[in-house]
């Protein structure tokens, strides 16, 4: 890959990277595509797959875009303004991990819209020791608080990395009580701007000995959206999560409900009937979660899961194709495909049965619809119209 301008990549991310990692110039082009507008994880993998890499996928946005019927062109990140971002990043300690390289999380890597590149601050030695991740009510009670900070204390002790979102209560919990042996907090901002600001000295701390880790723009202030998308780091960085007391409708049961989606293992503390706080994490008990009272149900549960070794094969970035050198798809061949979607998620396999065109055809359109801003992807393979 050709080098635009070394020099000055390299006073930001260092020296050149040992075989696996992205080059400078790779890494720029990486946050470019997934700074851009219309361009979410699943689309980044889907471009990526089709040109061969960022480079070229960057190349061919507005085209595509035009295709799929945007007025105009979406936004494309420049060069400058992923330079701008990595300088941000060192000088608070951050680093950018991609997901083709040794230090990105191994299970966050299994799910099917893994970030493309993650923003780390701490000890990334963390991310590669068995995770298990616990989340609750922000309004928890002292008893539900004291229990998640005992609970990540023995787990810790036992070798286990505890994951959270370093929201209040049962969160900051999970994090203060392991400290000491190493615990991840999963943010919806960039690291200029942990939320609640009252944990930022507990961002810090979390740091020594752990890690801090964002998807988002260093300077990136969270929206209420951000919550569920960063609930999905929670989960998809564990091989379980433990539900603390949580309400009927809470994010701790989107945590719950992606963690099923992901294939983790899914456990509840029983609370009491009378608390609207446990009503939520007791109906998980009912519908098959495993009950936890002590870090020995957590442990017993899990320790099969971390003794199998990892198959990292289906979920691993596929390898970069050759350019597509076949021609665009046609307005005939567009006008099929759009009939076909609707607001109701449909499987891309589906697609390509009902519309009798070639899958390549179905992606390359796909590709267009969602860089226009038409198309909306979803897990399990599943495209809707917006």
């Amino acid at each position: 890959m050709k080098q635009g301008h070394p020099t000055d990549v390299a006073m930001v991310v260092g020296a050149a990277f040992a075989e696996g990692h992205l080059t400078d110039e790779e890494r720029l082009d990486w946050l470019r595509l997934i700074r851009s507008q219309n361009v979410g994880p699943r689309t980044f993998r889907a471009l990526i797959d089709h040109y061969g890499d960022a480079r070229a996928a960057l190349a061919a946005l507005p085209a595509l875009a035009r295709r799929g019927g945007a007025s105009a062109p979406g936004r494309i990140a420049t060069r400058e303004e992923a330079l701008r971002e990595l300088r941000a990043a060192q000088s608070v300690g951050v680093a950018f991990v991609a997901l083709s390289e040794p230090d990105y999380p191994a299970r966050l890597m299994m799910i099917d819209d893994a970030p493309p590149l993650i923003a780390v601050r701490g000890k990334l030695a963390a991310l590669m020791r068995p995770m298990v991740a616990i989340v609750g009510a922000r309004n928890a009670s002292a008893a539900g608080i004291k229990f998640a900070e005992r609970l990540a204390r023995e787990l810790g002790e036992a070798g286990l990395v505890v994951a959270s979102g370093l929201a209040r209560g049962i969160d900051g919990a999970a994090h203060r009580g392991s400290l000491a042996t190493g615990t991840v907090a999963a943010i919806a901002g960039g690291h200029n701007s942990i939320y609640p600001p009252e944990h930022v000295t507990l961002a810090d701390a979390i740091a020594a000995d752990g890690v801090v880790l964002s998807e988002m723009p260093i300077d990136h202030e969270p929206r209420a959206r951000d919550f569920p998308r960063r609930n999905r780091l929670i989960s998809g960085l564990a091989a379980g999560v433990v539900v603390i007391e949580a309400a009927q409708r809470s994010g701790s049961l989107i945590t719950a409900r992606m963690a099923l989606e992901q294939g983790r293992e899914v456990f509840a503390v029983p609370g009491s009937p009378l608390d609207p706080r446990c009503e939520g994490s007791n109906n998980l008990l009912k519908q098959g979660a495993t009950p936890v009272t002590e870090a020995g149900d957590v442990i017993t549960a899990l320790r099969p899961i971390f003794e199998r070794p990892l198959n990292l094969a289906a979920r691993e970035p596929d390898r970069p194709m050759a350019p597509s050198a076949g021609r665009d798809p046609d307005e005939d061949e567009r006008a099929r495909l759009i009939a076909l979607l609707g607001p109701t998620p449909v499987g891309i396999d589906d697609l390509i049965r009902l519309s009798g065109l070639s899958p390549g055809t179905v992606r390359a359109v796909l590709l267009e619809l969602e860089l226009a801003g038409k198309l909306e992807r979803h897990g399990g393979g599943l495209v809707s119209w917006m």
